[in-house]
């Protein structure tokens, strides 16, 4: 579904995070040379400096899935998601937000996973409750939020 005409609302995230981006780098190095708890220590140290960080709220949720801790999953992303929304909230609610603009990117991936997590943990209801909610940011649905929240139990795919 193509997006409306007119005006186009991305996220603009903290300056703390915004200088933090190498971090992340770094990160995402560490994982992929398999140095998770090395990994996970600089995502905490992130965000004691920035609370606000998403990016760093997303790593350690996809972290905490690869470890099989869909419960500490959820509490990450669901925390990059409460802050994603009480900004649109802040900011009036504007729309759309769409996925493809760099700066929401974070927002929609940690929404997927959180509706992962949901999934996985037996909360089907919230989380079609947040598909529904994301989604009516973006109403094309790019990472298949929607799809992903009616999924039978068991038979998410990540």
């Amino acid at each position: 579904m193509p997006l409306p005409a007119g005006a186009l609302y991305e996220f603009v995230h903290p300056r703390c995070a915004r200088r933090r981006q190498e971090d992340i780098e770094e990160v995402e190095a560490m994982v992929e040379s398999g140095e998770a708890d090395v990994a996970r220590d600089e995502l905490v140290w992130l965000l004691s400096e920035c609370p606000d960080f998403l990016e760093a709220h997303l790593h350690l949720g996809l972290l905490a899935l690869e470890e099989d801790d869909p419960k500490l999953a959820r509490g990450h992303f669901g925390r990059a998601v409460e802050l994603g929304f009480r900004a649109v909230e802040a900011a009036g609610n504007p729309r759309p937000l769409p996925y493809t603009l760099p700066g929401n990117r974070v927002f929609f991936e940690a929404a997927k996973g959180l509706i992962h997590a949901l999934m996985e943990t037996g909360r089907r209801g919230m989380a079609q409750d947040t598909a529904r909610k994301v989604v009516a940011l973006d109403p094309s649905d790019p990472l298949g939020l929607s799809r992903l929240a009616a999924a039978p139990p068991g038979g998410t795919d990540g």
